[in-house]
């Protein structure tokens, strides 16, 4: 299991600022991907997930694609309507190359259709 340090902490302060002020007490962070706790714990509903998914850049996303892709970033792990709004995004913002990789993968391994 990974351990969020350098680009992944980086990536999840730009999703969640608010998580800064956690870092910095040193109260630490015990999150092993960043999707999961991100969509789960901190955005409101899907259209504060895209929103904050957008703070990012085609770099930031085509890193989480390569976690994705390596299986130490859990796409897995949220629901599949979060799923269709990180798979917009990344064809938004990367490709509908990387998209549709990754929609492949979460439909083979999920057997939901997104």
């Amino acid at each position: 299991m990974r351990k969020l340090k350098g680009k992944d902490l980086e990536i999840l302060k730009k999703l969640v600022p608010e998580v800064e002020e956690k870092l910095r007490s040193g109260s630490g962070i015990e999150y092993h991907s960043i999707l999961p706790p991100v969509s789960m714990h901190y955005a409101v509903d899907e259209e504060d997930f895209e929103e904050r998914l957008k703070r990012l850049s085609g770099e930031d996303l085509t890193y989480l694609v390569d976690r994705i892709l390596d299986e130490s970033e859990c796409l897995l792990c949220i629901s599949t309507e979060y799923a269709k709004i990180f798979i917009d995004v990344l064809a938004e913002k990367v490709s509908k190359e990387a998209a549709k990789r990754i929609k492949e993968m979460y439909e083979s391994a999920t057997g939901y259709k997104v």
